[in-house]
């Protein structure tokens, strides 16, 4: 329950909230994705970014400290060219330290075990000096000398081993195709140490000899598998090498060691004819391919150049492009959709709240109404929203038509209703004539009350006639020239009801109503009295109450019946107020009337419930219809009871008519 309310809450209510949310969903799917590809794109160039500064603060150094220490250690076992190769290697050592502590990349993040080798790397280029007088020293052996140089390099290789963890540049070869070609070119500089001590020595001992066989069989092993691995343009250089009349003298000499075997026929001049020339050419071109595979080429990238960017970066101005667009179409066509439905919305309101119902008060105050200029027809054409145009002006001509028609029907009936009452009331007043005659003339009471049942009976139906007269709008015959006694009035009001002995009037105010809305004030009172008998118990009595207040007169009519529900109650009050009257509805047809005569006068009817269970109607009289201490009317105190006291009022109405 919880969730769908939540999800009510969350819902666009507004039409343009709902177009604005279907739009900008798919712009903010293409916009994440565009997201994503800029972030993408920016990894790329953080990444060539990072890659450039590793290459230039440590691959670099590093390789140029491992082919120096591959160089001085060739030189040492052989005892040629040592200060100049230990002058190289302590310039590449100041380099590798220079950029170890320059470095602003954080180790750790590329291999958890890169600062550690860095820091034995960092050691190793320390101890150079005293690596070195431990090769001079005369208990120093080939082989010792050759393994401590080995374990610096290998210590070197360590560090650029955890570098090629990082993802380097796409202008660069796999980082770690290019460390297994810089083994491959250890052990060929392995090969050189190996026969360089042995040719210093006269001999090539075992353990020399193994060693020899071991590094041809790596640097065979990892040279050509890892050429194939590289990239077509970093191919090249290495194809060259392989097929060079150099490489293809290195690998003879290696072959006739190995078929020599160890002892002085494999160092012999025969056995190493070319190897130092071919070897240290071979050497040097591995060098220039390795470092333009690897570290040149990742000198060279441009973090915005196409290797980096690529189909990405077009992924990212095409992506913004789309964004632009989507955000320019969804817009425009959005606007123009909301513009759309705000015009549709207030034409609909503005036809819905004046010009309908504008023209249905024109057509009930009896107007006519030009229905092709209130409401011209369209013609069915263009999107939905303008069909949706069209089919609401169909319903205003629609209903325009049925307001005229029942209008016109109303009229019809209003007329008839004017031709019965004017027929009725002629027959009534020579009926009351001839009454009034007989109770002249009559002396026995018992005929004398009958004939004053009829006079009730006849007077009623002169009432409804003249209701009759009221809902068609025109105004009753009756009239009065000056002002009439309050009491009189009430009377007179009772009188034109068939209960009448039900009905007790309290005291009444000294005051009297102005002669023009005598005959109106009795007719309402009389509807709000008959219905208050005919809607209680034959039992109960009707109170008649009067009440004069600062501003003008208040007249209660209260039964003891069963009283109304507040929805009942609140539709006599809406009948009584209404500005329309419906002469189509036959029910409760004296409120209409109240309704009609309270709007003639100006007067103010309210009904509400009872303290005692009944209903009391209220009439509030406005001062301007009244006059205080107006002289009660001869007739009214020496008649004979309430009968003769209306009539005399109606006979005064008569003849002032």
């Amino acid at each position: 329950m919880s969730l769908s309310r939540t999800s009510a809450r969350l819902r666009p209510r507004s039409v343009r909230a709902k177009i604005v949310s279907l739009l900008m969903l798919p712009i903010v799917s293409l916009m994440a994705l565009w997201g994503f590809a800029a972030v993408t794109t920016a990894s790329s160039i953080g990444d060539t970014e990072r890659a450039k500064d590793v290459n230039a603060e440590l691959l670099a150094p590093v390789g140029d400290f491992v082919t120096a220490l591959q160089g001085e250690r060739t030189a040492v076992s052989s005892g040629v060219g040592v200060d100049t190769a230990r002058r190289a290697t302590d310039r590449a050592s100041a380099a590798l330290l220079d950029g170890i502590n320059a470095s602003s990349s954080d180790a750790a993040l590329l291999d958890a075990s890169l600062p550690e080798r860095i820091d034995a790397l960092e050691a190793d280029a320390g101890r150079l000096a005293a690596l070195r007088s431990e090769a001079s020293s005369k208990g120093a052996t080939p082989s010792t000398t050759y393994t401590k140089y080995t374990t610096v390099i290998d210590d070197a290789f360590a560090v650029t081993g955890g570098l090629t963890g990082d993802e380097g540049t796409d202008a660069a070869s796999d980082a770690r195709v290019v460390l297994e070609l810089a083994r491959a070119r250890e052990a060929l500089a392995q090969e050189r140490a190996l026969l360089g001590a042995a040719g210093a020595g006269g001999t090539l001992s075992r353990e020399q000899y193994a060693l020899f066989v071991g590094a041809v069989a790596t640097q065979r092993e990892l040279l050509e598998p890892a050429v194939a691995d590289l990239k077509a343009t970093h191919q090249a250089a290495y194809q060259e090498i392989l097929h060079g009349d150099g490489y293809a003298r290195v690998q003879a000499v290696e072959n006739r060691v190995r078929a020599a075997g160890p002892g002085a026929a494999a160092v012999s001049k025969t056995a190493l004819a070319g190897w130092g020339a071919a070897s240290a050419g071979v050497l040097e071109k591995l060098t220039a391919a390795e470092t333009a595979a690897g570290t040149g080429a990742t000198a060279k990238a441009d973090p915005f150049g196409w290797d980096t960017l690529g189909a990405s970066g077009i992924a990212v101005v095409l992506g913004l492009v789309g964004v632009l667009l989507s955000l320019l179409v969804s817009v425009l066509v959005g606007r123009g959709l909301i513009v759309e439905l705000l015009d549709l919305r207030n034409s609909a309101l503005e036809v819905a709240g004046r010009r309908l119902p504008q023209a249905m008060r024109r057509l009930h105050a009896g107007q006519g109404v030009d229905i092709d200029a209130e409401a011209p027809m369209r013609r069915l054409a263009g999107d939905e929203l303008a069909q949706v145009g069209t089919a609401l002006t169909a319903v205003q001509r629609a209903a325009l038509k049925a307001a005229s028609e029942r209008a016109e029907l109303l009229s019809g009936i209003s007329g008839v209703y004017v031709s019965l009452a004017r027929r009725s009331q002629v027959l009534l007043h020579r009926q009351l004539d001839l009454l009034e005659a007989l109770e002249q003339r009559q002396q026995d009471p018992a005929v004398l009350r009958e004939l004053f049942r009829v006079d009730y009976l006849a007077t009623r139906m002169r009432r409804h006639s003249e209701s009759l007269l009221i809902l068609s709008g025109i105004a009753p015959g009756r009239g009065w020239r000056d002002p009439i006694p309050l009491a009189d009035v009430l009377r007179a009001a009772v009188a034109e009801i068939e209960n009448a002995p039900r009905v007790q009037i309290w005291a009444v105010p000294k005051v009297s109503v102005v002669g023009g809305s005598v005959a109106d004030v009795i007719h309402l009172l009389a509807e709000l009295v008959e219905n208050a008998a005919a809607f209680s118990p034959p039992s109960t009595q009707v109170q008649l109450r009067a009440a004069r207040t600062r501003d003008g007169l208040v007249i209660e009519v209260e039964d003891s019946g069963f009283g109304m529900n507040e929805e009942a109650l609140a539709e006599a009050n809406r009948k009584i107020q209404s500005d329309r009257v419906d002469l189509l509805d036959a029910k409760q047809i004296g409120l209409f009337v109240v309704n009609r005569l309270r709007e003639r006068q100006g007067l103010r009817v309210e009904v509400r419930s009872s303290p005692n269970g009944g209903v009391t109607a209220a009439v509030f009289i406005p001062e301007n219809l009244m006059r205080d201490d107006m002289p009660v009317a001869e007739g009214a105190q020496h008649g004979r009871g309430l009968a003769p006291a209306a009539a005399l009022i109606q006979r005064q109405g008569m003849a002032g008519a």
